[in-house]
């Protein structure tokens, strides 16, 4: 429990994501840099010790987000409101510790509105997350130690879930993984493939900017993303690569066929392998002055163009 799942049938085993930021933009027609990523939220800091901290201590988190349960199992630290709130609602999610301020304690318990909170909350002040999770998480006095989610096989998602499906091929800022999984959510998509190899890990950074979506939209992890395209394909979805070589986007056009909507990294666009998988290439209709946006943007842009 708590690995991301793998696709099945797709050969190789999963190693440890790269981390290097996504530097340009070229996610629905264009080639401007996204600057953004340079500006990424800080990863949390590294660990005081393996987890031999005194009883009623707070250690500090892993590499990624990482640390260690009072049982010992291995989970990462969300933080903020939105994403701590609905992990605490999520049966699916497996809680270790909740870290809360005074403060904190009661804007949450506001929030929930008198529901009870699924383990005790450990008082601490602000400074203690800080060291915890470092000085520019934006943790608004809360932080929830829990296990990684483990989503169901693609296929049993395609059954359970309406709506397109996301592939995101090498998109590696946590930041934009999670605000496309925000906006999956909002327009009702079924789930977000990412290759396992050049993907962010789930860890707090992506869950803070998926601003609690990451309990909504499963996030499923393939070890060979144009594999998993063909197998969409197969299911009966229709892909659709985003990239500004193709026709304009029109949401018209897919009447009565469900779609796999992929993206390309910022930078390189996508693949040669995973374009030529794609049915068909479309881009994004920008009248406007600009000649691209942030992949974040344009599947935003893409999903409300697919759903309207």
């Amino acid at each position: 429990m708590g690995r991301q799942h793998r696709e099945r049938g797709l050969p190789g085993r999963a190693t440890a994501p790269d981390r290097h930021d996504d530097r340009g933009a070229r996610a629905a027609g264009g080639g401007a840099p996204d600057r953004g990523s340079r500006d990424q939220e800080p990863r949390e800091r590294g660990p005081r010790d393996r987890a031999g901290h005194e009883r009623g201590g707070h250690e500090r988190a892993g590499r990624g987000g990482r640390s260690r349960g009072a049982s010992g199992a291995e989970g990462y630290w969300l933080y903020g409101l939105h994403p701590v709130d609905a992990a605490l609602d999520n049966p699916h999610r497996r809680l270790h510790r909740l870290l809360l301020t005074e403060e904190a304690q009661a804007t949450l318990n506001e929030r929930r509105r008198g529901k009870t909170l699924p383990l005790p909350p450990e008082r601490v002040d602000r400074r203690t997350l800080e060291t915890m999770l470092g000085r520019e998480a934006v943790h608004q006095g809360m932080a929830l130690l829990a296990d990684p989610l483990d989503p169901p096989p693609l296929e049993q998602l395609l059954e359970q879930r309406p709506g397109p499906v996301l592939l995101l091929d090498q998109v590696t800022d946590p930041r934009n993984v999670g605000s496309i999984l925000r906006s999956a959510a909002a327009f009702g998509a079924a789930a977000v493939v990412v290759q396992d190899r050049h993907a962010p890990e789930e860890a707090g950074v992506l869950a803070k900017a998926a601003s609690g979506a990451l309990e909504m939209v499963p996030l499923v992890r393939a070890v060979n993303l144009s594999r998993a395209l063909a197998a969409l394909k197969a299911a009966g979805l229709w892909a659709v690569g985003l990239d500004a070589g193709g026709g304009r986007l029109d949401g018209g056009g897919f009447r009565g066929r469900r779609v796999a909507l992929v993206l390309g990294a910022e930078g390189e666009g996508l693949r040669r392998l995973t374009r030529e998988t794609c049915d068909e290439i479309a881009g994004l209709s920008m009248p406007g002055g600009m000649e691209s946006l942030n992949v974040s943007n344009a599947a935003a842009v893409a999903l409300y163009e697919l759903v309207r």
